[in-house]
């Protein structure tokens, strides 16, 4: 008798079932998403950008670190190739990512599997490596995930931007910290034992230590990325 089939596997890797259960995990996410989106609309204001411009943006590049960056070094003159090379040194951290859900990916046929890559973000990545490492190969999961989020954060960039004039936070008020403490967060479910603990903190010590240094962005955030990565590279090698 043939075995009954697994709903976390679906045989053509995609299930509305999966799909609707991402778009409930995401909503926890949009906690910190909100905060994150909002600063970036409000950015875009300040920063000149119409509403369209901001729109535009916020759906086609979906990515805060690269749009604060970008907007930051969008100075008069501009240096398109400083903005575009910044813009790709933080985002490309996307490839070993991407490689890392081909499990679940390779799965998929046709749009919905673009449509998963082109709306993978941090927060997506975290929650569909946990799936895998659970057994799990729903391509729908991923992609209810990216959906939800790629949608709030197109329209609460775009509200940042109408209500930017209109609230004006400190430089240091705590609402900025909550898109870090949504990372941080994200860390729990990719946890696999203490010895994971080592590559995290190489990678925040040296993040700090090339920031204390003075040395611009993005050098920071790929050295540290760049130094974590090659030690638990090693750490594989070894076991």
């Amino acid at each position: 008798m043939a075995e009954p089939p697994d709903p976390l596997k679906p045989s053509n890797g995609f299930s509305m079932a999966g799909f609707r259960r991402g778009m409930r995990a995401a909503l926890p996410l949009l906690i910190g998403l909100a905060p994150f989106g909002l600063v970036v609309g409000v950015v875009s204001q300040g920063r000149g950008l119409g509403l369209g411009e901001t729109l535009l943006m916020s759906a086609v590049v979906y990515a805060g670190t690269a749009q604060l960056l970008a907007m930051e070094l969008w100075t008069d003159p501009v240096s398109i190739f400083a903005v575009a090379f910044a813009a790709f040194a933080v985002n490309v951290r996307m490839v070993p990512m991407g490689a890392a859900l081909a499990p679940t990916l390779d799965r998929m046929r046709g749009w919905r599997r673009w449509l998963a890559v082109g709306t993978v973000v941090d927060h997506s990545f975290a929650l569909g490596v946990a799936e895998q490492r659970a057994g799990a190969r729903d391509g729908g999961f991923l992609l209810g995930i990216g959906v939800v989020l790629w949608l709030a954060w197109t329209v609460i960039a775009t509200l940042g931007h109408v209500f930017g004039g209109l609230v004006r936070l400190p430089p240091g008020s705590p609402l900025f910290f909550a898109s870090v403490a949504t990372f941080c967060a994200l860390l729990v479910p990719l946890w696999r034992g203490r010895r994971e603990v080592w590559p995290w903190l190489l990678a925040a010590a040296v993040a700090l230590a090339a920031a204390r240094a003075g040395l611009p962005q993005p050098v920071p955030l790929l050295g540290g990325a760049l130094a974590g990565a090659a030690l638990a590279a090693w750490q594989e090698r070894r076991a």
